[in-house]
């Protein structure tokens, strides 16, 4: 006989119990689920912060987590799978915070009004955005309210591109020093 399948989790009480445990480990609960799996639970946390979430950030808020987990009764008898990974690049923007974390990066905004906005987010707060657009960088603020639905998009090329001016930068440095200082290297 296999065993049952254990009952569902009040998700309210759960993000409840979660996200001050998750906030004293220094991230934001963005989102959990909890689905089943066999006889077992999978619970997934997603986390972010500013600045982004490090491997070693994740390993925290999952032993944090998990610590919380083991000792909620409503968990009871049954083996639970626990993932804590942080939002994909595929994450929509909906919130303020998004757009702050999202500074820098591409992204694409459909707009409620019909046709879409690409551009690098150069600034945000609780209003709405203002993106680099076009290759003269032209700035354009979108109101939060006139935005349908926002992604960040996949740059391949960027990290080429800073790795090249980051060459340059040192190119220059070198000509910037004077002959004396090139001959006490030799």
């Amino acid at each position: 006989m296999s065993p049952t399948a254990p009952p569902r989790l009040d998700r309210q009480k759960l993000r409840a119990l979660l996200e001050p445990v998750v906030e004293r480990a220094g991230a934001e609960l963005e989102d959990l689920t909890e689905q089943r799996a066999g006889s077992r639970r999978l619970i997934r946390v997603v986390v972010d912060r500013d600045g982004g979430v490090s491997m070693d950030d994740v390993a925290d808020v999952t032993r944090a987590v998990s610590e919380a987990l083991d000792g909620y009764a409503a968990m009871g008898e049954a083996a639970y799978v626990l993932e804590v990974t942080s939002p994909g690049i595929d994450r929509p923007l909906t919130e303020p915070r998004h757009w702050r974390r999202a500074r820098g990066r591409l992204v694409k905004a459909v707009l409620k009004a019909g046709g879409e906005v690409e551009g690098r987010v150069s600034a945000s707060d609780e209003h709405g955005v203002t993106l680099l657009v076009g290759e003269r960088d032209k700035e354009r603020v979108l109101p939060y309210g006139e935005i349908a639905k926002a992604r960040m998009q996949v740059e391949f090329n960027r990290a080429a591109e800073d790795a090249e001016d980051s060459a340059l930068d040192d190119e220059s440095d070198d000509d910037a020093r004077s002959d004396d200082e090139l001959d006490d290297e030799s």
